[in-house]
């Protein structure tokens, strides 16, 4: 079954345009990755402190996840994070959840 690797960030209020342009922007290169299979950036909860979102990839699997983390398209893709016109942008480091797959319907 598929393996679901997600991101929790906590923007600064009234930073919210600014972290969606930055993923809009972003160079990602998933789709040449073995084993991608969806990406979405989700956006939750606002509140005083922050506004919640996270980053939401399928994989085939586990190793595929793994694979890509090592691959240079990974480093490529993460190069520039925190710098430039993203400073600020964040309330905190991100929050790293994986998730194996146990029931799907479709």
């Amino acid at each position: 079954m598929s393996f679901i690797a997600m991101n929790r960030f906590k923007i600064t209020p009234g930073r919210e345009a600014d972290f969606e342009e930055i993923w809009r922007n972003r160079d990602r290169n998933l789709k040449e990755m073995k084993g991608f299979v969806e990406f979405r950036l989700l956006k939750g909860a606002k509140t005083d402190e922050y506004t919640l979102y996270s980053s939401h990839v399928i994989w085939d699997s586990r190793a595929d996840f793994e694979a890509w983390t090592k691959s240079q398209q990974f480093r490529d893709s993460h190069k520039n994070a925190g710098q430039g016109r993203s400073r600020g942008v964040m309330a905190g480091h991100p929050n790293f959840e994986g998730f194996e797959t146990v029931l799907h319907e479709s």
